[in-house]
């Protein structure tokens, strides 16, 4: 719950600002105060009479109001708040944000402030992809800036990708992890999860059987004990946690690419199944079947995400935990596997039929480190990520 805390809202002009209406209400019933600011083109999506009424405060929307200003009321506003969060954050406000520009009511109260400020970008894929965006990116991260999001999804312009706000449930996580005062606060932790999809031709593929659900379940942990969490997920079944930053990839080596890109971080946890092997070839069309010829498929092994990052010789996260899912020999195996590649931990559990593991709601892992191996009681994979999560804060705290 967020009771008694004040938030200042600003919403800027995009079609996403009609979101803020159900932000506002999601944070009023949690026990927030809302105070929204409007830049004039949000006035264009939502009208400051709609944003009103759900807040239950006046819109504030001009620099220059002479009811405030002969106090100072941008300065005062800009830090009664406990929090300040822009959604939707525009690629125009943004710019403005990182160059330090202040000729309206929101630029002004983002400069003019002292508390936290939270964003959720929203704009055009490319808008969001162009060098100058990145490097406001860059900046306003440098400053100290939050974000959350933007999603991929498709776009009200028509084109598909990153650029998309985040759902008002997914901005609520995140000012809840702000005022949260977790062991792991503002760590940054990589979690890789879900299978890799290896492609045969159009319409098959070489995959491992994973739902995502522990590495799903992982991310969620380290997200509620205060962590900055980077998702890296193949197509796995179980939808992404909310409050995290969502990098979705389909092969091995986009999912390395990925993991690299997310680095530094202090912790690094492979929980993805990931594929040995890819075909060297894929076909460009689907391989038809010829009754009494099978085709012949070349197989090449997928890079090694676990060992590539456990080596690193500059940027090696400070705790790397892989994962081991075995049939037979799980102990002998998983204790193997970490030396071989050279990561800190494997978190090793027994995969075969009869436990009901693989695509299940429950785990029971035998954790393997420098110290030995611990052997932990069956229990939901939510409560394993519960523990794995406080053993590392425990670690490197």
């Amino acid at each position: 719950m967020l009771v008694g805390k004040k938030i200042l809202l600003i919403i800027a002009g995009g079609i996403a600002a009609y979101k803020s209406l159900e932000l506002i209400r999601r944070l009023r019933d949690q026990g927030a105060s809302v105070i929204p600011v409007m830049t004039q083109s949000a006035k264009e999506f939502v009208t400051p009479m709609s944003v009103s009424a759900l807040a239950g405060h006046a819109v504030h929307q001009d620099l220059f109001d002479l009811t405030t200003e002969a106090e100072m009321g941008h300065i005062q506003l800009s830090r009664s708040a406990d929090l300040i969060v822009v959604a939707p954050a525009t690629a125009d406000l943004m710019s403005k944000m990182a160059t330090g520009q202040a000729n309206d009511l929101a630029s002004t109260l983002l400069l003019a402030t002292d508390k936290p400020v939270l964003i959720a970008p929203a704009m055009n894929v490319r808008m969001w992809n162009h060098s100058a965006t990145q490097r406001n990116i860059a900046t306003l991260q440098a400053d100290g800036i939050r974000f959350v999001g933007p999603n991929d999804g498709d776009m009200a312009c028509g084109e598909f990708g990153p650029g998309r706000m985040a759902e008002p449930a997914e901005i609520i996580d995140s000012i809840h992890r702000q005022f949260a005062q977790g062991p792991l606060k503002d760590m940054r932790i990589v979690v890789t999860s879900g299978p890799t999809h290896e492609p045969i031709d159009p319409v098959r593929y070489i995959a491992n059987r994973s739902s995502g659900a522990q590495g799903t379940a992982i991310a969620a942990a380290l997200r509620d004990l205060g962590a900055s969490v980077t998702f890296v997920t193949g197509p796995a079944d179980i939808p992404p946690p909310a409050g995290v930053k969502v990098v979705r990839v389909q092969s091995a080596q986009q999912m390395l690419e990925a993991t690299q890109a997310a680095l530094p971080a202090e912790v690094a946890i492979f929980a993805a199944a990931v594929a040995d092997w890819r075909v060297t070839s894929a076909s460009g069309s689907k391989i038809k079947k010829i009754d009494g010829a099978l085709p012949t498929l070349s197989l090449a092994e997928n890079p090694d995400i676990l060992a590539t990052v456990s080596q690193l010789s500059n940027g090696r996260p400070r705790l790397v935990v892989g994962f081991a899912a075995e049939t037979d020999n799980v102990v002998e195996n998983a204790v193997a596997k970490r030396k071989r590649k050279g990561c800190d931990w494997i978190v090793a559990n027994d995969v075969s039929p009869e436990t009901g593991i693989m695509g299940g709601q429950e785990n029971q892992v035998i954790l393997v480190t420098d110290d030995g191996t611990e052997a932990w009681p069956r229990m939901s994979k939510n409560e394993t990520a519960r523990e794995l999560a406080k053993r590392i804060a425990a670690t490197l705290v």
